[in-house]
């Protein structure tokens, strides 16, 4: 409590402290792609759009709490002896990154912090197949197979064409397996649980009012 009391009062001074404080808006394109024990991940294209806050605290030295809408999500494939099961999930986040941003020369930044983010929604597919016959496949909801919040570290850089306009690369890397189950069905002798974190590569679009 004391911490969560300590930051608030941190963030009020800030917001206080107006001439060192901007806002802004950003949004941008992103690449995402589920990581676990499962085979021939591919990634699938997403987008990002939210607002910002940029305090100073030193001369070069700046905290960016953020807010942003996220579609995230992947393809993957699971094999056992002679059956294949091809899932794909797409999903929705409201995530909330704290980024610590360092100017090492005029424009140019360098940036790192952990990131929470809330699912709001999730759906999926899937077909289970034995060699080139079709066996069960189907779609749905797929919240049930998603934990409710997840947690990871982001690392990027950004550049500022003007005082308003800047452009920025980030990596996000998921710490915590926020999906897992067991495949459905009893095609699989002895499932083993599928677990997965998402990793998301995104670039990006700000403005500073």
């Amino acid at each position: 409590m004391k911490r969560i009391i300590l930051a608030l009062a941190i963030m009020t001074f800030c917001f206080l402290n107006a001439q060192n404080t901007k806002f802004g808006v950003k949004g941008g394109i992103q690449l995402s792609n589920l990581v676990g024990n499962v085979e021939n991940e591919t990634p699938k294209f997403g987008f990002q759009i939210g607002g910002f806050v940029e305090f100073k605290i030193a001369k070069r030295l700046f905290i960016q709490p953020e807010i942003l809408y996220s579609t995230q999500g992947g393809k993957y494939e699971r094999s056992s002896d002679d059956l294949v099961l091809k899932q794909e999930l797409n999903s929705s986040y409201l995530n909330f990154p704290v980024m610590l941003k360092y100017y090492v020369i005029d424009k140019l930044s360098i940036e790192a912090g952990p990131q929470i983010g809330f699912l709001l929604d999730a759906k999926g597919k899937f077909e289970v197949r034995d060699g080139t016959e079709p066996l069960s496949y189907g779609s749905g909801s797929a919240k049930a197979v998603y934990k409710t919040e997840n947690i990871g570290l982001n690392f990027g850089a950004s550049y500022d064409f003007t005082k308003n306009i800047a452009a920025g690369i980030r990596y996000h890397s998921g710490m915590k397996n926020e999906i897992r189950y067991y495949p459905s069905g009893n095609f699989f002798d002895d499932p083993e649980q599928i677990r997965l974190r998402n990793n998301v590569l995104s670039i990006s679009i700000g403005y500073k009012f």
